[in-house]
């Protein structure tokens, strides 16, 4: 097939509008060092020093669907302890044990100079003894893939601590499922979509205190793991996502997380899941998170609650 001459030029002047874009913002954040409260002098020295600047567990931790955030929602922080002038890193390993299934989530992230987030994420869902009562057998494993991006938009959760302006990003994740066939037999209409949100993050160093709120445009049911869009509603659908986190000392923080998700299907009501976390970071490069969560309903199992725990290693 060949290219049609117009198109390709549309696409290349947008890719050259995108790259100034960045290289301006990255500018404008340059210019903004000159005057710095205590916070930044001490990120600034970091960075100077060579080492990675971010304070202790400000960049999140990663959630299932692998952004940086929450457990199950996303922040408008860059993953990764990367300054403005520095490139940053995670990987991570969760799992999520309910009382009739399990799910393991792995990936990586990558935030380039505080102001983009690329990420990957593997889910792997586990259907244990429900798989076997519905005639896949026994620990029949859903997966899915899941390929993200997030830009900050405004904002600096940390830096701008004189402003009522949050940090500002908008974000998309692309999720494909491997069970396609599955998941129309059950209602959904198909097994790939793509989610779009707007986070904003607000840090009160002063106060300890972090808060943010997350709107999802989505038509995924159970996060994607049972398809997208459904036999009772179909189409994209606002969802809310909210998360309050409080530093007890520098390297330990609770919180909780509060995640609304669309009812598509009519095989099951889809409930909200919610969880209570505790995140621990021993080192600036490592950072340990556990929580009580609560799913809701899935499928033909009710009351869906465990243990998340989430190990993440980064720079």
């Amino acid at each position: 097939m060949q290219s049609n001459p117009t198109v390709a030029a549309r696409r290349l002047l947008l890719c050259l509008a995108l790259a100034s874009a960045s290289l301006a913002a990255h500018a404008q954040d340059a210019d903004a060092l000159n005057a710095m409260d205590p916070a930044e002098e001490e990120v600034e020295a970091d960075t100077a020093a060579g080492r990675s600047g971010k304070l202790l567990l400000t960049g999140g931790v990663t959630q299932v669907e692998g952004a940086a955030g929450g457990g199950l929602t996303p922040w408008a922080v860059i993953g990764g302890y990367g300054t403005r002038d520095q490139i940053g890193a995670n990987a991570f390993y969760t799992r999520v044990g309910v009382d009739d299934y399990t799910l393991d989530s792995f990936g990586a992230l990558v935030g380039f100079y505080d102001r983009v987030e690329l990420s990957f994420a593997r889910n792997e869902f586990d259907t244990e003894n429900v798989g076997a009562a519905l005639g896949l057998g026994q620990g029949f494993t859903i997966k899915q893939d899941v390929i993200g991006l997030k830009v900050r938009i405004a904002g600096d959760a940390v830096l701008e601590q004189d402003s009522a302006l949050p940090q500002i990003a908008i974000g998309v994740q692309h999720k494909r499922n491997d069970q396609g066939a599955l998941v129309r037999a059950i209602g959904a209409q198909d097994d790939s979509g793509t989610d779009v949100y707007i986070s904003a993050t607000k840090l009160f160093l002063n106060q300890s205190l972090l808060l943010n709120g997350t709107v999802r445009f989505t038509e995924a049911n159970q996060f994607g793991i049972l398809g997208f869009g459904g036999d009772k509603d179909d189409g994209y659908q606002a969802q809310f996502e909210a998360s309050a986190a409080y530093l007890l000392t520098r390297n330990l923080a609770i919180g909780a997380e509060y995640r609304t998700k669309p009812d598509n299907l009519n095989i099951a009501v889809e409930d909200d899941a919610y969880d209570v976390f505790v995140a621990w970071a021993p080192v600036k490069n490592v950072s340990l998170t556990v929580a009580y969560v609560d799913l809701g309903n899935i499928v033909i199992a009710d009351n869906q609650r465990g243990v998340y725990a989430s190990l993440q290693v980064g720079f």
